[in-house]
């Protein structure tokens, strides 16, 4: 004969079940922000496959990982195309909520702003397909004129090299040009302004991918790697802590798994 389960065990039973899925349902409380119901969220819009246009809509993984934060936290994700540098200073000035852009923490940035992890990358040294020196290592860059874009953690460490390394060997400084967008940086790769390019490794693939075989790849592993965060202004704890919650459960689900393996990231 069955054993029947009391009524008020089954209820129990039923509420705490209704309870778990309306956590599940809402990762975290919906924090105030700049307008309501809205996350506005800073990026530069040029820098594929982060970040890029594809007619007027948005496309990449920040903007990926932004809709998905926004709509655990019961918000709508906006974005506002701000150029690189100008990032911290725009979050700063309460232009956006928080900038979701492939931006590097670092000590300075922490300075102005806090920041949650939210994925992994190094760099990848591009040169012409049919350069003669295809350097390696950033070692490999003496002598050599390596272009960037403006505002990235790069631009310090390779004059440390230059400063360093290659002045005891005599191999001749780094220099290093720069410029406003990664696309400017590869168009003068490949007009011979600059001998390499140095950029994150999910955007080199792309690169590497539109350009028809004129660029290649030269460094065999990811150099300089980093972890990426989310900004958020600093003070603004109740939104730090709603998009930590909201990350950890977009992890939970799985899905975020996937789409770092969708653009070649890894978690931080």
């Amino acid at each position: 004969m069955a054993t029947r389960t009391p009524l008020r065990s089954t209820a129990l039973a039923l509420a705490c079940t209704l309870a778990g899925l309306f956590a599940t349902a809402q990762a975290a409380e919906t924090p105030k922000t700049l307008s309501s119901g809205e996350l506005k969220v800073g990026m530069e819009i040029t820098y594929p496959p982060f970040e890029y246009y594809e007619g007027d809509q948005v496309k990449g993984f920040d903007p990926e990982v932004s809709a998905a934060l926004a709509k655990r936290l019961g918000l709508e994700a906006s974005f506002s195309d701000i150029t690189f540098p100008n990032l911290i200073l725009g979050l700063d000035a309460g232009r956006f909520d928080t900038i979701i852009s492939g931006m590097y923490i670092l000590p300075e940035r922490l300075e102005k702003a806090d920041a949650i992890p939210y994925a992994k990358t190094g760099a990848a040294i591009m040169v012409r397909s049919d350069a003669e020196k295809k350097p390696a290592t950033p070692e490999e860059l003496c002598g050599l004129t390596v272009g960037l874009q403006q505002g990235t953690s790069w631009i310090p460490a390779l004059q440390k090299v230059s400063d360093g390394y290659c002045k005891e060997q005599g191999a001749g400084a780094i220099t290093i040009n720069q410029y406003p967008t990664t696309s400017e940086t590869s168009q003068a790769l490949l007009s011979g302004h600059i001998q390499a390019h140095l950029e994150i490794d999910a955007a080199s693939l792309l690169i590497v991918e539109k350009s028809r075989g004129r660029i290649a790849s030269s460094s065999k592993g990811s150099i300089y790697p980093q972890v990426l965060g989310i900004y958020v202004k600093k003070g603004n704890a109740q939104l730090l802590d709603a998009l930590k919650a909201a990350l950890d459960d977009f992890k939970a689900s799985g899905e975020y798994a996937e789409l770092l393996k969708k653009y070649n990231l890894e978690e931080a």
